[in-house]
């Protein structure tokens, strides 16, 4: 069985376009998932990205086109201004990686309602009252916003640090662990999905 490691940051607008297509290929393939969010800005500082703040203004623009583009492709609602981006990424991915660890909830579906609140829903992932709402509608105790600080903060801080290690360098980015063939971008996951048919 095959199993993937799956970085993303929770502000990630490409993260969010890929929707549950990563959990129906899983699905498809028997392949198990490790959710992994780290600190993207850490990211591009530590492996020679850009921040998006920091980007020539043609990056930019072409970026809003291409998620303009994608959005309509995917038939994914995207609001290219959302009201709270950017957005610390800390309490959410807290509150992921406690859901993770406590088990027993719909984990994809609280990972893609984080991704969601950003770009589709105009709602500040970084607010307590907003992550216990989104973790009780995943079934999880909501109290894991709490509960979860410390071993949130640990794993979070570690993610970034293994991230590094395994070569990953932008978000949403797949790794298979038996092969260590990796894949960016939400638009690399039909060949991640060729490749588990081909284990």
């Amino acid at each position: 069985m095959a199993h993937i490691d799956y970085y993303f940051g929770t502000p990630s607008p490409w993260a969010y376009l890929a929707g549950n297509r990563l959990e129906e290929i899983a699905a498809r393939h028997g392949a198990t998932i490790t959710y992994k969010p780290v600190d993207l800005l850490q990211l591009f500082d530590r492996t020679g990205g850009i921040r998006p703040a920091n980007r020539h203004p043609s990056r930019m623009e072409y970026r809003a086109q291409e998620l303009r583009r994608w959005s309509g492709h995917l038939g994914q609602p995207l609001n290219l201004r959302p009201a709270f981006w950017p957005v610390n990424p800390a309490p959410s991915s807290y509150a992921i990686i406690a859901a993770q660890e406590a088990g027993g909830g719909d984990l994809a579906g609280l990972v893609q309602s984080f991704l969601r609140g950003v770009w589709a829903e105009e709602a500040d992932i970084a607010d307590d009252a907003v992550i216990r709402d989104k973790l009780s509608a995943a079934g999880f105790d909501p109290e894991l916003a709490n509960k979860g600080l410390f071993i949130g903060a640990e794993t979070f801080a570690r993610n970034l640090e293994q991230a590094v290690e395994d070569g990953v360098f932008g978000a949403p980015f797949y790794i298979v662990r038996e092969t260590g063939e990796r894949f960016w971008g939400q638009d690399r996951l039909d060949f991640l999905d060729r490749h588990l048919a081909s284990l």
